[in-house]
């Protein structure tokens, strides 16, 4: 497995251009099969899961291509509606495939999916809201067969804003007969993504943004060219990154209004953030302040995929912080690694007790999943000495090459690999 090994100490300086979501391009490239012919997205990242996603889809015999940032999808020879159980297990955002396939072939076989272990996250609801459209579905061990071939729009009511949920309903019934409509829908910016690809391909859709999403089927869908929008993950670690380090960093092609409640939280920590359009610099030339208390909940509260990074920057803080999360229960993996990085973090539940200490020190360490990962990769660029951190796979997920990001940016950071490898997504 690759690692990372990283000299510490060094503030960040310069400036990068923030790559395209992944969370936004999953459901989108899913939504793609909606349409008969070629559609071209841009802005694409280059990341693990974006590629298992294309070889799903050629698996159901799309044909797909990935350069350069723009990837094509021809879904003309589509062929199959049976989602491949080996590649559902390597990433849980391949359960978007339901909602389309339903709709497109009035069927759909999928596997429960796999992805980073954060803690239970059940796709109940997802098959609440297709069962609410008419579709009947059949579990069988660890498939799930659903059949819909005419499915009808209603209200549905989620018990819990969950984002897979409103993007796989808003799939299913973009070409339902009649008027969908979501309540208690998820806000994230990704969702607002996703509803206009899907109008650009003619689909009838009003409220995403808000609780409330409306959706008015139509009876066919065509193939555009869309741009995805910059991943506010990305940005939230890379501005946390240039705060941990007490550097000052610009990044261009973000959207700031994604990022209000990190923002926020940051200036509280006494780090500076100027913004201009889609241009934002953060610096911070001395230590930060605590944060006496921070809570993770949905769009547009502090989000749950930034928890792990804020944390390095309080636990470099002078003073006491608390860190509560109430999305994921298994998101505090990472905290055990930052103590054998010095850091002076507590838990109890679903609650972090963070004391700021004066520096933290490098070690190995092990990422668990995807953003534990990457603040351990924070963790290492602020410390002093060499860090190394294992099993990169997880952070290759969702950053593209975030190595070559924090070069670019001045940090000595280097990925090992133990042997010249490919990746075969066949075995």
């Amino acid at each position: 497995m690759d690692k990372l090994v990283i000299e510490g100490g060094k503030p960040l300086s310069g400036s990068i251009r923030i790559h395209g979501a992944k969370n936004a391009a999953l459901p989108i490239m899913a939504a793609s099969l909606l349409a008969d012919g070629e559609v071209t997205l841009h802005n694409v990242p280059h990341l693990l899961d974006i590629e298992v996603m294309l070889y799903i889809l050629e698996r159901l015999g799309c044909t797909c291509r990935h350069e350069q940032g723009t990837v094509t999808i021809n879904t003309s020879s589509i062929r199959s509606y049976d989602v491949p159980e080996d590649l559902m297990k390597q990433m849980r955002s391949s359960i978007f495939l339901m909602g389309p396939l339903l709709a497109k072939f009035g069927q759909v076989s999928v596997y429960q999916p796999g992805g980073c272990a954060i803690g239970e996250r059940k796709i109940d609801l997802h098959l609440r809201g297709l069962e609410a459209l008419g579709a009947l579905i059949e579990e069988q061990d660890q498939q799930i067969i659903c059949h819909g071939h005419n499915l009808v729009g209603t209200d549905i009511h989620l018990d819990f804003p969950s984002v897979g949920a409103t993007e796989n309903i808003m799939m299913a019934a973009v070409m339902a007969k009649g008027t969908t409509t979501i309540c208690n829908a998820a806000r994230e910016p990704e969702i607002q993504d996703l509803q206009h690809f899907l109008n650009a391909m003619g689909a009838s859709i009003i409220g995403a943004g808000t609780d409330t999403i409306t959706i008015n089927g139509v009876e066919k869908l065509k193939p555009c060219s869309y741009e995805i929008i910059p991943d506010r993950i990305v940005a939230g670690t890379v501005m946390i990154a240039a705060a941990a380090t007490r550097g000052n960093v610009t990044l261009t092609h973000c959207n700031p209004a994604h990022l209000t409640s990190l923002i926020h939280v940051l200036k509280r920590t006494g780090v500076q953030i100027t913004v201009c359009n889609d241009i934002m610099t953060v610096s911070c030339m001395s230590r930060p302040k605590s944060v006496d208390r921070i809570v993770t909940s949905p769009y547009p509260s502090f989000p749950t995929d930034l928890q792990s990074q804020i944390m390095v920057l309080l636990s470099l803080a002078d003073g006491f912080s608390v860190m509560k999360e109430t999305v994921f229960e298994g998101r505090f993996k990472h905290v055990d690694e930052l103590n054998v990085m010095g850091a002076d973090i507590s838990v109890d539940l679903n609650a972090a007790f963070i004391r700021g200490v004066p520096r933290l020190y490098g070690a190995t360490v092990e990422a668990t999943d995807l953003r534990a990962g990457a603040a351990l990769v924070i963790a290492g660029l602020a410390a002093q000495g060499k860090t190394v951190v294992e099993q990169v796979h997880h952070i290759d997920r969702g950053y593209d090459q975030i190595e070559k990001l924090f070069q670019s940016l001045g940090a000595s950071v280097e990925r090992q690999s133990p042997v010249s490898k490919q990746l075969d997504f066949a075995n």
